[in-house]
């Protein structure tokens, strides 16, 4: 029998191995990637009695190849909150999904463990930008605001690392990462002892300086939109200064373009005030998807700039 742990390389992702991992240990094959590798599934091939985790990847990118794996006599718990398309059921599926706004993965495996590591589902809520939710959470922690500071950052750091086209434009492969993590209970351990947190939180604070520099195409009161240089450092904060942005103007729509050659790397962050239609705008283009509030498309062809722009503009009408 073979366990494959299957997850966004992100935050979220990350956190919520970490809390599953806290609470029933296992020595499992690790499958991640950048934040956009979504279809990771398909990557591993098991066989009857194998058991697969999947976390914080869309249903609707995966069905085929887990209901293959289902098939094949393999079982799976999977925990995820963006959209799933069509409901996949099966005897040997344990699925945990809702695509909300005020919900992450992190935060539906802290329900599903009854709140046992919930520290770590504040730092997933922080980085996936979900600050209310985060405060929420943290609430019966009791935690100072010195801490609560600290989650917040690591959370970013987290989420910041994993943007980027591939690993290489990464500051840490993400498995690694999560192996690094894994070695703490407590977030705020990490924090403080692994040097993995000060080099992202360093490569975060220049990479978010140099994308401040860059003038947006488009500024309104309800819309911005910027594109990025063709750089690893625009791949690598294009989320992260999307949501810069969102915090900043909540009744605003934000999209962040970072360039690739011919294409873009797309971010999208509908208003923080009503934080619906990221989703449904970026499932208009291939390779795009997320979540409500926030979503984005891993390969727009440049042909297609002008009508991401047109639609952006349209999808989010005060």
């Amino acid at each position: 029998m073979t366990a494959y742990d299957i997850f966004n390389g992100d935050a979220d992702g990350l956190c919520a191995l970490h809390q599953l991992r806290l609470h029933e240990p296992r020595d499992a094959q690790l499958v991640t990637g950048t934040k956009r590798d979504n279809a990771l599934v398909g990557r591993v091939r098991p066989a009857a009695g194998d058991r697969l985790t999947v976390l914080d990847l869309s249903l609707d990118e995966n069905r085929d190849a887990l209901h293959d794996a289902l098939e094949a006599g393999a079982s799976c718990l999977y925990f995820d909150h963006h959209f799933p398309g069509q409901p996949l059921s099966h005897p040997r599926l344990e699925a945990y999904i809702r695509c909300t706004p005020e919900v992450c993965t992190s935060l539906l495996v802290d329900e599903y463990l009854g709140g046992r590591y919930r520290a770590w589902a504040v730092v997933a809520a922080f980085g996936d930008n979900l600050l209310d939710p985060a405060l929420d959470a943290a609430r019966p922690l009791g935690l100072s605001a010195s801490a609560l500071d600290t989650l917040r950052a690591l959370g970013a750091c987290l989420n910041y690392n994993a943007y980027g086209e591939s690993v290489e434009d990464l500051h840490f492969h993400p498995a690694e990462l999560y192996r690094r993590l894994h070695r703490y209970q407590d977030p705020l351990g990490f924090a403080l002892h692994d040097p993995a947190f000060e080099t992202l939180r360093n490569g975060y604070a220049a990479d978010l300086a140099r994308a401040a520099e860059v003038t947006p195409q488009l500024e309104t009161a309800t819309h911005l939109l910027v594109v990025l240089p063709d750089e690893r450092w625009s791949r690598r904060v294009s989320g992260p200064w999307a949501n810069q942005l969102a915090n900043r103007s909540p009744q605003r729509a934000h999209a962040v373009l970072a360039a690739k050659g011919r294409t873009f790397l797309v971010s999208v962050r509908a208003p923080l005030a009503r934080p619906i239609g990221a989703d449904a705008l970026c499932r208009q283009f291939p390779t795009g998807g997320g979540r409500p509030a926030a979503a984005g498309i891993t390969v727009l062809a440049e042909p297609d700039l002008a009508r991401f722009a047109s639609e952006f503009r349209r999808a989010f009408v005060p």
